[in-house]
């Protein structure tokens, strides 16, 4: 079983890689003389961004999803099925 400071180890080496690859796309972007480069550059940039901030929100909690089904209040029964993310 992993302990926390291993998870917090591997977590901070793909976030430092994440913004590696960032920086080194937009760095690309920039020196890069031919149009379409530069926009395919700045798109994989802009998706590596999104992806490092999904990870930043979801690395250290479970997503656990509940369903509720029944009358609203009661254990059984019929109701619209509620899910609740936590």
């Amino acid at each position: 079983m992993e302990t926390g400071s291993q998870r917090q180890k591997r977590r901070d080496g793909a976030l430092s890689t994440l913004n590696m690859a960032i920086d080194a796309l937009n760095l690309a972007k920039e020196v890069s003389s031919i149009t379409p480069a530069k926009a395919a550059f700045g798109s994989v940039s802009i998706l590596l961004a999104m992806i490092k901030v999904r990870f930043l929100l979801f690395c250290d909690t479970t997503l656990q999803i509940h369903k509720q089904p029944g009358f609203d209040g009661q254990r059984n029964g019929l109701r619209r099925t509620r899910v609740i993310l936590r």
